[in-house]
């Protein structure tokens, strides 16, 4: 029997299979990211949590795909395909930087469209999609390649052993400048009469990262939200230590959501 209906091994990576899972964890990677590392994540979590690992066309298996043009087809693909699923069982939301924009645009079509929302919505290392900083992040166009390895570099996650192989580089430069499009494409008016979400929101950032706007997270739901600072940069997540702290809180969260 498939595990996976098909559609699904494609949007999706899931290392631990959990049958019997009371909840979904479903991660979005950031930008020029794969599916592995949170993928990973599932063997974390006790038996009680499933891990899915969101992947996007144009890279990993799907690297023949032709790259998504814009956010609403990202969105209409990921909730297309995880519908069944969503409906079947209570599941959260973990984005980190470009994952979290991603999995918000997720969460926003899921409640318009069949009334659906994930129990907790975990957000990490991501302006407020309504900041000020995050309209600037949009006006980044044309930039050069040198710039975008010096960012990658800045940012940290990526080996520097790796950014030195030209056939590796280039293709992550394209993939960022194609997630970076996305990005472009994506914008969220809020409306004070009508605040699209429910769920608790949590916001997790690395301490020297640079400031995010994380409060006005608040302003897109009418449940609690609280803010996490762990030590390191904007990869601050790969950290065992931070790892450790996030699957731990996770699970809290998770099993405080009365599922």
């Amino acid at each position: 029997a498939l595990l996976f209906p098909s559609g699904m091994e494609k949007v999706v990576a899931c290392l631990y299979k959990r049958p019997n899972a009371l909840c979904r964890l479903i991660c979005f990677p950031w930008a020029g990211g794969g599916t592995v590392r949170l993928a990973q994540w599932g063997r974390l979590f006790n038996s009680c949590i499933e891990v899915y690992s969101v992947r996007l066309p144009g890279r990993e298996t799907r690297f023949k795909e032709p790259f998504a043009k814009d956010m609403m087809t990202v969105v209409n693909e990921i909730a297309s395909v995880l519908l069944e699923d969503l409906q079947e069982k209570p599941f959260a939301f973990f984005g980190h930087s470009f994952g979290s924009y991603i999995s918000f645009a997720v969460a926003l079509h899921l409640k318009e469209k069949y009334g659906l929302e994930p129990v907790h919505l975990f957000i990490s290392g991501a302006h407020a999609p309504h900041s000020e900083s995050f309209l600037l992040i949009k006006r980044v166009h044309d930039t050069e390649d040198e710039d975008i390895v010096a960012h990658l570099k800045l940012l940290g996650g990526t080996p520097s052993e790796l950014l030195q192989n030209e056939e590796f580089r280039k293709h992550l430069i394209l993939i960022m400048r194609e997630d970076i499009r996305v990005l472009q494409t994506f914008s969220f008016e809020k409306a004070d009469r009508n605040i699209p979400l429910s769920c608790d929101i949590t916001c997790f950032d690395g301490s020297e990262d640079i400031e995010h706007d994380l409060e006005a997270w608040g302003d897109v739901t009418t449940g609690d939200i609280s803010i996490y600072k762990l030590p390191g940069g904007h990869f601050y997540l790969l950290e065992p230590a931070n790892e450790i702290f996030l699957m731990k809180h996770i699970t809290r969260c998770i099993e405080n959501a009365d599922l």
